[in-house]
């Protein structure tokens, strides 16, 4: 696979641009920092509740931004040209998120600021958030590609904002209702477990198993939006 900067610059300045003009999707990122500012007034005593901001940011913001990016090009019918240009595939995706990924983790970073969450290991925490930042654009891309407009991608991702940042508030509840069990599993609630077992004394299993457990959903979703966008290329 070819890669080729010039070209992925070139998508990302085509997004940025997008962005910037689209006050309805551009304005996603205050939510978070909003929903922090409220958390640290009235305070927050528990890792949970420090990661429900962060979770909702990468939800509302990074799934949901890269949705609407990759539906207004598909409302714009310009989606298909870049995908008959001489952009390769690696190009077209990179492009497409890396303006995301700075958004993102510009936003999480404001957003711990704003909360008063002080990591007990600041490096492993930023791997794990780099991590969910690129399994969340994975999510956004894929719903961008069946939507068809802007207004279809919002709806199209409604059921991803509202479940994948309550990961770690539903899976008390898996012993009550065993179909809640995969929650327990979802990047959000992986995260919160790192940065639990992060706070007190840990070993190398508490900090791998949720790593590649992001690792492995960021793949599969990743797997999943390439075998989507070829498809599209023939349709």
């Amino acid at each position: 696979m070819n890669i080729s900067m010039t070209r992925i610059q070139a998508i990302f300045m085509k997004d940025y641009k997008e962005f910037s003009r689209n006050y309805a999707v551009s304005l996603m990122i205050f939510v978070p920092f909003v929903l922090a500012f409220f958390y640290n007034k009235t305070g927050v005593n528990s890792i949970s509740e420090y990661y429900l901001p962060i979770n909702i940011g990468f939800s509302m913001v990074t799934a949901y931004v890269q949705c609407c990016l990759i539906a207004e090009e598909k409302e714009r019918n310009t989606l298909r040209n870049l995908m008959l240009s001489p952009a390769s595939l690696g190009d077209i995706l990179i492009g497409k998120s890396l303006f995301v990924f700075i958004v993102t983790m510009i936003v999480v970073g404001i957003t711990i600021f704003l909360v008063g969450y002080n990591p007990a290991n600041i490096f492993i925490i930023a791997i794990a958030l780099m991590l969910s930042s690129v399994f969340y654009i994975a999510l956004g891309t894929l719903c961008g590609l069946f939507a068809k407009s802007i207004m279809e991608g919002s709806i199209i991702i409604l059921p991803a904002i509202l479940i994948f940042p309550l990961g770690s508030y539903a899976s008390p509840l898996s012993s009550i209702y065993p179909a809640l069990k995969f929650m327990e599993w979802l990047p959000s609630s992986q995260l919160v477990l790192l940065a639990e077992a992060l706070e007190g004394s840990y070993s190398t299993t508490d900090v791998i198993i949720p790593i590649v457990t992001i690792i492995v959903w960021s793949i599969f979703a990743w797997i999943i939006a390439a075998f989507i966008y070829k498809k599209r290329m023939v349709d």
